[in-house]
């Protein structure tokens, strides 16, 4: 599945620039605003880091070995998770900025509703995920008992 591990290798390269480049935004931000206290925005680059790259290419291993993508559910898992991470750090940045610039805005229930919501698309994306993965395992499973039951029928 060459296509699957495509974009998983392009999406966790992208995750990583974002990362990264939230990381710099909030530097740059909160030193020339002279902001020092805690911002939502300090975590964007960590959620984005893990959430996006690390896992990112922990799943692109995965699929290297069990094939993730030939079960039809991993595309879903593939564009569930991106937009609730999305999501997810989209809320935080926006509530992180409005933080550092000192905005009343940064308490808005609907930074709050965003965020929760990016947070349950997740978990729909890690519940795929597991569904995918446990398939494919006891998929594999039966091939290798397969192979291993043909190989000993053999005559030597």
């Amino acid at each position: 599945m060459r296509k699957a591990e495509s974009v998983l290798f392009r999406l966790s390269a992208g995750w990583t620039v974002v990362g990264l480049a939230s990381g710099l935004a909030y530097r740059e931000l909160t030193r020339s605003t002279g902001f020092s206290g805690f911002t939502q925005l300090a975590v964007v680059h960590t959620h984005t880091l893990v959430l996006g790259t690390i896992v990112g290419l922990l799943v692109l291993a995965l699929q290297r070995v069990y094939r993730l993508g030939e079960d039809r559910r991993f595309g879903w898992f593939v564009w569930i998770w991106t937009i609730g991470l999305v999501l997810t750090a989209g809320a935080m940045a926006v509530k992180g900025s409005l933080q550092v610039l000192g905005s009343a805005a940064a308490d808005s229930s609907a930074l709050a509703g965003v965020s929760g919501l990016g947070h349950v698309v997740l978990t729909v994306g890690f519940v795929l995920v597991f569904l995918v993965l446990g398939r494919r395992i006891r998929h594999t499973q039966q091939e290798s008992d397969t192979e291993t039951a043909t190989t000993q029928a053999m005559p030597a």
